[in-house]
């Protein structure tokens, strides 16, 4: 089966319609695809398996032609040479945990969309600069939301999208305030259902966890 394509923009529309992704870490390699498929079944359309997981870019490759409507990134993209075999797996998207300039470029040219990681204003605008369509928010700053909107005020042209720091609980207030999508790490693959091969738990947790992104509506009257 063919691996789905995205361009950059329709990558784009696609988070800022879903507004959130799944992001696995986890040292178990044997155990990384079962776990992203309970995400998916909980909903999630958007995934991304980090380079740390071994065999990541098998999983990459397998989840993108079992699922052909579900978009699968790859994490922790390092080098260029990352960014390149992650996208000849099948990876539409390419999320860093740092600022690196040739993995934006690399990623610019081989037309997918890249997010790296700031935790400064100017890291944030250095990486849009680069041609970064979004900026992850790595690591979460301890005034969390607060500095969200403190960021987005000068700079209300960025997409940010926060990941670490972001569970259940916060993640609609990071929405209100004007995050562009959010991702969810350890909240949503916890270690020990992982380990435990929960699939069930995480399943569940993943349809909750949807469910706070959806926008808000306020009543009338």
């Amino acid at each position: 089966m063919a691996i789905r394509r995205m361009k950059p923009d329709q990558f784009l529309g696609l988070l800022g319609e879903t507004r959130a992704s799944a992001i696995l870490r986890t040292p178990h390699g044997d155990l990384a695809a079962e776990a992203m498929c309970s995400a998916i079944r909980g909903g999630f359309r958007i995934c991304e398996f980090t380079l740390t997981i071994p065999d990541a870019l098998e999983h990459i490759r397998s989840i993108s032609e079992q699922f052909p409507d579900v978009v699968v990134g790859a994490g922790t993209v390092l080098t260029a040479d990352d960014a390149h075999a992650a996208v000849e797996a099948g990876a539409n998207f390419l999320v860093s945990p740092v600022v690196d300039i040739d993995v934006i470029e690399t990623a610019t040219a081989l037309g997918v969309a890249s997010m790296p990681g700031c935790s400064s204003p100017t890291e944030m605008l250095t990486a849009h600069e680069a041609g970064a369509p979004l900026v992850k928010l790595f690591p979460a700053p301890a005034a969390g939301v607060a500095w969200l909107k403190a960021v987005l005020g000068p700079l209300p042209f960025l997409k940010i999208v926060p990941t670490s720091g972001v569970d259940l609980h916060n993640a609609a207030e990071f929405l209100a305030a004007g995050a562009y999508a959010i991702g969810f790490v350890a909240p949503l693959f916890a270690a020990e259902d992982v380990e435990a091969k929960r699939w069930d738990v995480i399943e569940e947790r993943a349809r909750q966890m949807l469910e706070k992104c959806k926008p808000q509506t306020v009543p009338k009257g």
